[in-house]
């Protein structure tokens, strides 16, 4: 009977294991991946070593892709299988360990402008029936004259050329929005909107406000960021894989609430790690910098964390922490935080939090790039307050004190991680930081060394063999 619940193990070690079978090519490559259009861009640009970077979905084609490049350019092509962080993100991190000069950026992306290689945007073709959602958007907007912006995921950017002849002669009040990969040059003229790699001009009088949303895509962060940041519009979506269309139903004002209880969690954060989610986007390090002062300004101690793409385990390590910053990509800026341990906020959250000149208007950012300085939602940090003139604040959370008011600039050269404290009675001054300090409080630190207090002895053989059944333990039956 024993046999039937339990085993020694033996099997499952011994036991084969044989790889998946991969899934089969497309066929039709030249057009999905625009093969043409790739090699000309490494062509033109005489580029000897390409990266070409693929989302997990499309990794069975990259063998092929690869070969068919290589041989059209004559250049060396490496392809980026895992990426640092997210896959709408160029990996440059990546592509400059094999030395490329430039990234073929295959799938969904971001857009979001990069720093120093230079890249091109593939997004593959995706099929798209323009006739059923042509009827989709009749069904829900019957009124010719409604004000509506499409918007579509970037894998059927190539399809609204299309749509925009079926549905503007009927619909004159329709806008399309232009994908744009990387900053547009110029400013931007009045009624423009630019965000989220599109461009499109608002006409009405009122501004986006009069304005609904229709959106060409499968649900996931993208809608869930634009409906966010144009909180104002109402949405309704087209999803191509099942071809069908409803008017979204997400409650942006319960998640906006969710989100500003984040921002007070923040104002009651003591210590704050600054998670590093892209090295790519750039304006990231002007934005670290940017969060550094901004929380040294605040009172509050900062961390600067480079752990890849977070999860809750990797970030339980950090018990000192009361609270995250993510700095990435607009898309993947929401995070949702309710399995972490500890919450995780964006930039725009953590100067709600802790910029007192920042108010609250309505208009959500996911965009770290926008409270950079020159950018179109920048607020400078006011000047600091004397203590006498202090306003008390309460915390909503905890009903406890709290200073929400900024300090003066430190003038010494100490990082603000840092700090002077007596060591011993040699008066020997060392460096301490809130980690060295929370783990002073803790009652277990770890294994101790106790170096010269454990007797030395040789090294002896161990156990063997696997838990459930040792070689040196008995094999009797009761």
């Amino acid at each position: 009977m024993a046999a039937a619940f339990s085993s020694d193990g033996e099997a499952a070690l011994r036991r084969e294991l044989r790889a998946a079978p991969a899934a089969a090519p497309r066929s039709d490559l030249d057009g999905f991946y625009e093969m043409g259009r790739a090699a000309a861009f490494v062509r033109d640009g005489g580029f000897r070593k390409v990266a070409l970077q693929f989302p997990d979905e499309l990794l069975a084609d990259t063998v092929e892709v690869a070969g068919r490049l290589e041989a059209a350019t004559g250049a060396a092509m490496y392809v980026l299988g895992d990426t640092t962080y997210g896959s709408c993100c160029v990996d440059e991190v990546a592509a400059e360990h094999v030395g490329a000069e430039a990234v073929l950026h295959y799938g969904p992306a971001c857009l979001s402008p990069c720093r120093k290689l230079p890249v091109l945007h593939i997004f593959g073709q995706q099929p798209l029936d323009v006739g059923r959602c042509t009827e989709v958007f009749r069904e829900l907007y019957p009124e010719q004259q409604s004000c509506v912006v499409v918007l579509s995921d970037v894998v059927y950017a190539h399809a609204m050329g299309e749509l925009e002849q079926q549905l503007c002669p009927e619909y004159p009040n329709i806008i399309f929005s232009r994908l744009v990969c990387g900053d547009p040059p110029g400013p931007a003229v009045p009624g423009e909107e630019r965000k989220f790699g599109r461009q499109f001009l608002v006409k009405a009088a009122g501004g986006l406000q009069d304005y609904a949303m229709f959106y060409v895509g499968a649900e996931g962060l993208a809608l869930t960021s634009f409906m966010l940041t144009w909180n104002c519009c109402p949405f309704s979506s087209f999803n191509p894989i099942t071809g069908c269309g409803r008017h979204e139903t997400l409650n942006v004002n319960r998640a906006l609430m969710r989100r500003l209880y984040l921002v007070e969690r923040a104002r009651d954060a003591g210590v704050v790690g600054i998670l590093v989610g892209t090295l790519g986007v750039a304006g990231y390090l002007t934005v670290l910098q940017h969060l550094r002062e901004l929380l040294c300004r605040a009172g509050k101690r900062s961390y600067t964390l480079a752990v890849g793409k977070p999860n809750p385990a990797k970030l339980a390590n950090f018990l000192e922490v009361d609270i995250f910053v993510l700095v990435a990509c607009a898309q993947n800026s929401l995070l949702d935080s309710s399995d972490f341990y500890r919450p995780v906020v964006t930039p725009y959250e953590l100067e709600l939090a802790c910029n007192p000149a920042r108010e609250w208007t309505g208009n959500y950012l996911t965009d770290f790039r926008d409270l950079l300085p020159g950018a179109c939602a920048h607020v400078e940090l006011p000047p600091a307050v004397p203590a006498a003139e202090v306003v008390p604040d309460v915390s909503l959370i905890s009903g406890k004190m709290r200073a929400t008011h900024l300090c003066d600039p430190p003038t010494s050269q100490l990082p603000p991680s840092t700090a002077l404290a007596c060591r011993d009675q040699t008066w020997a001054l060392a460096e301490i930081s809130p980690a060295a300090s929370f783990l002073e409080c803790r009652s277990w630190r770890g294994l101790e060394q106790q170096l010269g207090q454990t007797p030395v002895s040789k090294a002896v053989q161990g156990r063997r063999g696997i838990a459930i059944a040792y070689e040196d333990e008995g094999c009797e039956q009761p």
